[in-house]
């Protein structure tokens, strides 16, 4: 079996061993007949990225998010582009949660003068005691365009042409204090692809987690498995990225390492180019801000 599918299948493993421990914790409440609370998990990661990729976690009802993800050029460029740091991709983005279980957020990336936006969805929350539910699910999906002008101008281009699609399926559990493990199915669509060989649908499987170090600092990695034989004109590698969330106040602050140049879902699923191997590795931050919109009633009152 491929080596990177063993990893995969390592980070799903707990999913299903938790799965059987809270259906225990349930028949054992039920025997002793005892009345409780719901008591929700909170907390499974610090922010709304993984790394470069989408977490479980919403905005807060009424907060809205600052997010500013920032990438390097490559280190195997050398000194006389200063290791990377002479160039760079940039995405700022704006997210809010709208209810306790939908965001929505849009985002302006330098690649290709392209604009995002999407919804994300809890549709299951990780609890215990008088409701048991092992696992948060959410639903994520985005809709990106890009402006720029067209390579070819002597061509018939189409407006469809421009926008791409991603959906993904955020599947997690907090372990413990200081371990959530995370898997990611996603699916990408493309109007237009470089050759007739490329798919326009494309799927990966993704997966990372986070390991707490202290109350403010964690250690995060992320992996997502891109499928042969659907991207072939183009040389492609799976998206691989270890990162440290500090948080600061108001502030997170994540500093990683990628193979992935780009910032938003369709490029690092499927047009992954660096190898970690050849050095093609890229120095990039996230800062996340958040503000209060709409403070809650019962802070109010």
């Amino acid at each position: 079996m491929n080596n990177k599918l063993l990893i995969l299948l390592a980070i799903i493993a707990p999913f299903f061993v938790s799965t059987a421990n809270g259906q225990d914790e349930l028949l054992s409440m039920i025997e002793k007949g005892e009345k409780q609370t719901i008591e929700y998990t909170t907390a499974t990661f610090k922010t709304t990225r993984m790394v470069i990729g989408q977490s479980i976690e919403l905005p807060p009802k009424g907060n809205l998010l600052f997010l500013i993800t920032h990438h390097f050029g490559a280190l195997n460029t050398g000194y006389e582009n200063l290791f990377g740091l002479k160039q760079a991709s940039i995405r700022l983005g704006l997210d809010y949660g709208l209810t306790r279980w939908l965001g929505f957020g849009a985002g302006l990336n330098s690649d290709r003068n392209t604009w995002d936006g999407f919804l994300k969805f809890k549709l299951l929350r990780q609890s215990k005691g008088a409701r048991v539910m092992p696992v948060t699910v959410d639903l994520f999906a985005n809709t990106a365009i890009y402006t720029n002008k067209w390579a070819d101008q002597n061509r018939k281009n189409y407006f469809s042409s421009r926008l791409t699609y991603s959906v993904q399926v955020l599947i997690a559990r907090k372990l413990s204090n200081s371990l959530s493990l995370q898997i990611t199915p996603s699916y990408v669509h493309k109007n237009l692809v470089p050759a007739s060989a490329d798919k326009n649908d494309i799927f990966t499987l993704g997966g990372g987690g986070r390991i707490k170090v202290s109350d403010r600092v964690s250690i995060n990695a992320e992996y997502h498995h891109l499928f042969t034989g659907q991207v072939v004109s183009t040389k492609v590698y799976d998206s691989f990225s270890l990162g440290v969330d500090i948080e600061t106040g108001g502030h997170v602050f994540q500093i990683f390492l990628t193979n992935s140049y780009g910032e938003y879902e369709q490029t690092f699923l499927t047009d992954t180019r660096g190898k970690w191997s050849n050095g093609d590795i890229f120095l990039g931050f996230n800062i996340t801000r958040m503000f209060t919109i709409v403070t809650p009633k019962r802070l109010r009152d």
